[in-house]
C-alpha cells in the first residue's frame, strides 16, 4: 500500500520545484529553512548583491496556491523592508489526479498548480 505525503513531506515537494526556479534564474542560497511554518523558507540574492526572501506555501488542490493571508504579509513585509530584502512568493498547488479528495502519495503522479514566482511590493500599507 502506498504511503500519503505528509504535510511536512508536501511542503518539502514544494520547496523542491521552487528550488529549481530559484536555481535556474541564478539566485543563490544564503539559508534555506524547511521547517513548516518557518518564515522565509529561502534567503537567497541575485547576482547585483540584493537579498530576498521567499516564501514557499503548499496547498492541497483545489485550494488556490496564489492566494495568501495578507494581514500576515503585511508583517512579513515589515521585516523583509528592515532588512533591506525583496519579497518573493510561491504558492504549489499539489493533488491527487485520481481525485480531489484522496492525498498525494510517495513515488506516484501528482498534479502540481505552480505558476511561478510572484514578487510582492514590500511598500508598507
Amino acid at each position: 500500500m502506498s504511503k500519503a505525503l505528509s504535510e511536512q513531506e508536501l511542503h518539502n515537494l514544494a520547496m523542491n520545484h521552487v528550488g529549481k526556479e530559484l536555481e535556474e534564474r541564478g539566485f543563490e542560497f544564503i539559508a534555506i529553512n524547511s521547517k513548516l511554518k518557518k518564515h522565509p523558507q529561502f534567503v537567497c540574492t541575485d547576482k547585483n548583491g540584493q537579498y530576498f526572501f521567499v516564501i514557499v506555501k503548499a496547498v492541497m488542490i483545489p485550494a488556490n496556491p496564489d492566494s495568501y493571508d495578507v494581514v500576515w504579509m503585511e508583517t512579513f513585509k515589515k521585516h523583509a523592508h528592515e532588512k533591506d530584502a525583496k519579497v518573493l512568493y510561491a504558492g504549489v498547488g499539489l493533488g491527487n489526479p485520481d481525485g480531489e479528495e484522496l492525498p498525494v502519495y510517495l513515488d506516484e503522479d501528482y498534479l502540481l498548480e505552480y505558476n511561478g514566482i510572484q514578487f510582492v511590493e514590500t511598500n508598507l500599507n
